[in-house]
């Protein structure tokens, strides 16, 4: 099985020789290359075509929620895993509104890094556990769907959805719902279409906020 290939986006040149080093230590992991900004984003990306991008929020020139956004128009199918040392209700909505596909703190450790990026390349949306609770205090109270919102989503795909609103990989709703991964995989397409998201963390948060499971 080839590795997964990680590339790193962090203006601290000792963050991202430690996390180079550390990543390639580890069986199943590559870091490819690091970037001490985002000014020649899709130019980076295209060059060295990672699988996962670990995101530093606070860049100058263009900021890791700037930079997803431009990710998740021009690349819709790159994991990106944000990274920063503030886990504040606002940049964390901003993150995920954007398409981030996981949120972790900086001073999580590399077992928990790697963890995550383990975790979003088997279709899950890693965050720490202060972001997860965050993340269900900026939703709670608001599950009630605007009226009118109808996305036509079939049973079996609000099923799906239920289960990653529940924290579950593709692998494990495969193996929960009897089907195989890539029944699941073409489902979840379907689901990302109806809902005009790109990322896991996008359509859980759209689920929760409108009501939709």
């Amino acid at each position: 099985m080839n590795p997964t290939r990680v590339i790193v986006f962090d203006d601290s040149h000792d963050r991202r020789e430690s996390l180079e080093l550390l990543l390639n230590g580890r069986d199943g992991i590559q870091c490819i290359a690091t970037f001490e900004n985002c000014l020649n984003l899709t130019e980076d990306i295209r060059s060295s075509n990672p699988d996962v991008v670990l995101m530093d929020i606070d860049m100058p020139g263009m900021t890791g929620i700037e930079a997803v956004k431009v990710l998740k128009k021009n690349f819709p199918d790159l994991l990106v895993i944000m990274q920063t040392v503030f886990d504040d209700g606002a940049r964390i909505t901003a993150a995920i509104s954007a398409g981030a596909d996981g949120y972790i703190l900086k001073k999580s450790s590399l077992a928990q890094i790697v963890k995550g990026i383990k975790e979003v390349i088997d279709g899950g949306a890693p965050m720490t556990p202060s972001v997860a609770r965050h993340v269900l205090k900026i939703f709670q109270g608001k599950i009630t769907p605007p009226p009118g919102e109808d996305y036509k989503l079939s049973e079996r795909e609000t099923e799906m959805l239920g289960h990653l609103v529940n924290g579950l990989s593709y692998k494990m709703i495969a193996d929960q719902c009897g089907i195989s991964q890539f029944t699941v995989n073409a489902h979840m397409r379907n689901i990302h279409k109806k809902l005009q998201v790109h990322s896991v963390a996008e359509a859980v948060s759209k689920a929760l906020s409108q009501g939709l499971v």
